[in-house]
């Protein structure tokens, strides 16, 4: 089974270090919902994995973001596709939690829920956490350098010289799918 995790923020849609706290602050980059299309035409499974510590700072609730994925969720059918799933760590950096990235714990719930070996699957993300969750499962970790993807690439050279950098999930979806 072909299989994909996306981080949301900074892959899928404009990223903001001031949170995306409503569907109208959820835009899309250009390309990236076309992308998923495109995956999925494909046959790729497509889940999405998505720190959402805003809700823990309280700039947003449970019923928020729901109304921000059902935003994502529409324009996907737009496309004509869908996601998967859509999983989230609701935490703060300080609660300790083991789902939120860079632990890996969406990414074995993912597995646990889909019956996927995790050494199959390419996550795709645009910061540190999303490579490091990924590696720490033995998932292929792909850097894109939209949302903080160039801030990583700049703070992180080192622990990230040998993971592939793409300029977007559009630019990565067109070398793996003709």
């Amino acid at each position: 089974m072909k299989f994909i995790i996306l981080d949301r923020d900074g892959v899928i849609n404009e990223d903001s270090d001031d949170y995306i706290k409503s569907p109208e602050e959820f835009i899309p980059i250009e390309g990236s919902l076309a992308a998923i299309a495109k995956l999925k035409q494909a046959g790729y499974r497509i889940v999405v994995a998505t720190n959402q510590s805003g809700i823990a700072r309280e700039l947003y609730d449970l019923d928020t973001l729901h109304r921000i994925h059902d935003k994502l969720n529409r324009l996907l059918q737009n496309e004509g596709t869908h996601l998967d799933g859509i999983f989230y760590c609701p935490h703060g950096p300080d609660d300790d939690c083991h789902c939120r990235k860079p632990k890996p714990g969406m990414y074995l719930d993912i597995a646990k829920r889909f019956d996927v070996d995790l050494s199959e699957v390419t996550v795709v993300g645009d910061s540190l956490r999303d490579l490091q969750a990924a590696i720490t499962v033995n998932a292929k970790p792909i850097l894109v350098k939209t949302g903080k993807g160039e801030r990583t690439i700049k703070n992180h050279a080192k622990e990230i010289s040998d993971i592939p950098v793409y300029n977007s999930l559009a630019d990565y979806v067109n070398t793996i799918v003709e």
